[in-house]
């Protein structure tokens, strides 16, 4: 029997009725010399500091840094997850061959390996590897398996990417939050996370700092066309006076003229980021949001892989675009313009040095059904791209003409579409004034010599201080950590020291949203008190450099490759991690007191012989969903659910029996599947209040025992 483990329930689903397995039974699918089961998230996780030394489960100084000899693995205390663990367990010591339908990416390999490791599997493994859930694609999936060891080197990355977050923020979060916070202020640390919040924080001080400055700019108008002097701009309106004086006495002159054809390149194919901020600005979509409408198109099979970091597709599929492009039947007034002649091979779209683990988000082919306002919205733009990639370029005029008034230099320029190109695809869009009037700045002709008379004035501006991130913009400044890039093919090569994954980067932006490190203020994303103080506490700069935190990134793509061992990594952290340790403990900083809402624990009192140190506060929205195990936990107006409620469904109400729960208790249900008891639970048919535990089913229902 083969054993077939995917990541989710519905992919199960379909890869089972693609290869026969048509029979359900409880927690799996069977058929045709198969078996398809499923995880739903993260299964297993790193071993928590208490479960290496029960002295690792206080908070103390004097315990850090905590390194343990080697890393374990542990399952999730959850009923569900046990429950589903067990059946795959067994299914795997009875298989003849496993074969692992995880998400083809480094996460996915992550958990399918730690739930293997668990499992104790000692069968071969095959992977799965695809880039669509079409039943094409699974087809040729299943005939093109792959061996699982192929892999290893991308599971080797996932270990070491795991193990530095556990190495950096269970030692960085203790240390800071014990050396600098006050009131049960838990001050969290991540190697992503910091240098996030060091980038909002430093702009943010650029902007506070920013002494707004006054200017006067000489501008003429001569045959109907403004241009400005190239003098440096006048510090006083004094001298703007006299140089409006000066431009009156004497008449404008062209000094020369130049008028050049040229193209504007075709847009690139979108990754992830690229269509985090393109949403962002077009819709005003937080990261977070356009990942899970993504996620639903891909998991409707209309859309490939969404979580990728390459704007370029493999050179094997430009056989199949012709087909692809045939079936977007809604927009067949582009596509027969392509398809009039045959697609071109281009280098700019098929390239396979740049593709990685998958290529560049782009339509399958499959007629969307019914869509939400929002998926509507998000396929329209991958669609658009991919039509726009085969277009016909945008052909552009840009026109230059200098010119003085006496021994004033004056310059203007134009810019004229002559031929609309890829820009059709982009016509509904409504461009902002300013963007309307540069795109179409139509200029005369104008002789070099000619000369007559003009209108001057004078320009009274003001200098504007720096611009907050937007998420669209801290997007960008992640993937190349810190640095300010706009041309495509810089920032390709800069991908590699981005901070962060294409994937995990909208849950680092949210995180610090749940931290409230940070604000959203309109558009704008703004550093709160809180933010800058840790900033400015954290004297070490490994901690918060965008830079230095790249290079780490760098390395586990290396790893990935098996350009660099894991084992190396780990050392360089560990010896990091003590340097750090050394360094906090004996320097002294700011106490940063964070206030937060009254918990359900208390201290023990002064008389007592031994003082417990402070719990930190329950945020029950930094908890992923027990569920789906890939969302976090969002605080609604009458329960918690998972932030993707819509498909995953799971929430747990504020009331339940006419009882509030506490953080705590939800906290136990999350983490447990069960509270201590609880009295004055009102049951319906019963006079008197009654108490008892709550407990978590496996189907995620909550009942009294």
């Amino acid at each position: 029997m083969k054993v077939c483990i995917a990541e989710k329930p519905s992919v199960a689903k379909d890869i089972a009725s693609v290869i026969g397995a048509k029979q359900r039974k409880d927690g799996y699918y069977e058929g045709n010399g198969y078996q398809v089961t499923w995880t739903f998230g993260h299964f297993c996780t790193l071993k928590e500091p208490h479960d290496y030394t029960p002295q690792w489960k206080s908070w103390r100084l004097e315990d850090l840094p905590m390194i343990p000899p080697s890393f374990g693995i542990k399952l999730i205390d959850n009923s569900g997850v046990l429950k589903q663990f067990g059946i795959i367990e067994k299914l795997v010591q009875e298989a003849d061959e496993v074969i692992n339908c995880g998400d083809a990416g480094q996460e996915g390999e992550l958990i399918q390996r730690w739930v293997l490791l668990k499992a104790k599997c000692t069968v071969p493994v095959k992977r799965l590897w695809i880039s669509s859930l079409t039943e094409v694609a699974i087809k040729e999936g299943f005939e093109k398996l792959q061996e699982g060891s192929k892999f290893d080197n991308l599971y080797a990355a996932g270990s070491a990417r795991a193990i530095g977050d556990w190495l950096l923020g269970m030692n960085a979060t203790r240390l800071f939050t014990k050396k600098y916070g006050q009131n049960k202020a838990v001050l969290s640390i991540g190697r992503v996370q910091t240098p996030t919040l060091a980038i909002i924080a430093q702009r943010q001080k650029e902007i506070n700092e920013f002494v707004i400055e006054e200017y006067w700019e000489l501008k003429t108008i001569y045959r109907e066309t403004e241009f400005t002097a190239t003098i440096d701009r006048l510090k006083t309106f004094e001298k703007a006076e006299k140089g409006l004086a000066y431009l009156m006495e004497h008449p404008f002159e062209i000094t020369d003229y130049e008028k050049k054809e040229g193209k504007e390149g075709n847009p690139k194919l979108y990754d992830l980021t690229a269509l985090q901020v393109d949403s962002n600005k077009k819709y005003g979509y937080s990261a977070e949001d356009t990942l899970k409408y993504i996620q639903l198109l891909y998991e409707k099979k209309l859309v490939t892989y969404p979580r990728v970091d390459t704007t370029y597709l493999s050179e094997d599929l430009h056989p199949k675009m012709a087909g692809i492009l045939q079936q977007l039947t809604p927009y067949r007034q582009y596509t027969e313009v392509i398809l009039a002649n045959p697609i071109p091979k281009l280098k700019a779209v098929f390239d396979d040095k740049k593709v990685t683990d998958h290529h560049a988000i782009i339509p399958t082919g499959v007629s969307p059904g019914a869509l939400s306002l929002d998926e509507k919205r998000i396929y329209d733009m991958i669609v658009r791209r991919l039509l726009a990639a085969f277009y016909p370029e945008c052909r552009v005029a840009t026109t230059t003409v200098l010119g003085k008034v006496g021994q004033v230099e004056f310059k203007a320029t134009g810019k004229q579409i002559l031929e609309m190109g890829w820009r059709e695809l982009y016509q509904h869009e409504t461009a902002t004034k300013k963007d309307a009037a540069e795109a179409e700045k139509v200029m005369p002709n104008f002789e070099i010599g000619e000369s007559g008379p003009h209108e001057p004035r004078i320009h009274h501006g003001k200098t504007s201080p720096p611009k907050n991130y937007t998420e669209a913009t801290l997007l960008r400044a992640m993937e190349t950590a810190g640095k300010q890039v706009d041309d495509d093919e810089m920032r390709e090569l800069l991908k590699d020291n981005g901070i962060g994954r294409p994937s995990t980067r909208a849950n680092i932006i949210e995180t610090l949203f749940r931290r409230k490190y940070i604000e959203k203020k309109k558009k704008n994303l703004v550093a709160t008190q809180t933010g800058m103080d840790l900033i400015d506490t954290i004297q070490v700069e490994l901690l918060k450099s965008a830079e230095l935190t790249g290079l780490w990134e760098k390395k586990l793509r290396l790893i990935e490759k098996g350009e660099y061992a894991l084992e190396d990594f780990k050392k360089e952290l560990i010896d990091m991690v003590v340097n750090l340790t050394q360094e906090v403990k004996r320097t002294h900083g700011r106490i940063i007191n964070v206030i937060t809402e009254p918990t359900t624990t208390t201290d023990q009192g002064a008389g007592s012989a031994k003082k417990s140190p402070p719990k930190p506060e329950i945020d029950i929205e930094t908890l992923h969903c027990p569920k789906c195990k890939d969302k976090l936990l969002k605080k609604g107006k009458t329960a918690f659910g998972c932030v993707n409620f819509q498909v995953c469904g799971f929430k747990i109400p504020y009331q339940l029996m006419g009882k509030t729960l506490t953080n705590k208790q939800v906290y136990d249900l999350l983490s447990k599947g069960k509270t201590t008891k609880i009295k004055g639970f009102q049951i319906p048919g019963s006079d008197h209040p009654v108490e008892g535990k709550l407990e978590m089913d496996g189907d995620f229902n909550i009942n009294l025992a």
